[in-house]
């Protein structure tokens, strides 16, 4: 019988540096590993900035999400996310998954993959201030109501990355997880 695979859930606040540690991750990862990183999909567009997402407008999300194409969805900040079936396909394949999801399904997701990992990146509260402001997607406004929303509860069960220095050392840090 094959083992299934692990789910990396990595979440954290706006601004923590997701993207950026997934996607060190990504690209320092050894070849040869039963792994892969999943994307999104998101009613933003694919030219926004941040992470790369599968686009969708909301009547397609809609579409797909009638026809049970997600695994799970969630809604924040006016936009609507999933993460496809097919992920569940690959971790019953022994395949681990990195996916990008919300700290705020993340009891959602436990339901739908067991034996999850959550991996919880977080930034001291000006270092996200910072990050919001410079990756230009919201107005100050839309910038405090994301700050606001930041502080939250850490599992016990999460492995935390403070991603407030280099790079690489936060994605190291992921990167010897996945290993």
């Amino acid at each position: 019988m094959k083992t299934a695979g692990r789910l990396w859930y990595v979440v954290g606040p706006s601004g923590a540096g997701k993207d950026s540690v997934i996607g060190y991750a990504r690209a320092h990862c050894p070849t040869g590993l039963p792994l892969v990183f999943a994307h999104r999909y998101i009613t933003r567009p694919a030219d926004a900035g941040g992470e790369n997402h599968v686009a969708l407008s909301e009547a397609e999300f809609r579409w797909r999400a009638e026809r049970g194409l997600f695994a799970i969805t969630w809604t924040r900040n006016g936009l609507h996310y999933g993460i496809g079936r097919e992920v569940q396909d690959w971790l019953a394949d022994g395949i681990d998954v990195v996916v990008n999801g919300s700290r705020h399904s993340l009891e959602t997701a436990r339901t739908v993959f067991p034996g999850i990992r959550p991996v919880w990146v977080t930034a001291p509260p000006a270092l996200l201030a910072e990050r919001l402001a410079r990756r230009g997607r919201e107005d100050a406004a839309a910038i405090a109501a994301r700050l606001a929303m930041a502080p939250c509860t850490i599992p016990a069960d999460a492995k935390v990355i403070c991603n407030e220095g280099r790079l690489e050392l936060a994605g190291q840090c992921l990167l010897g997880w996945l290993g």
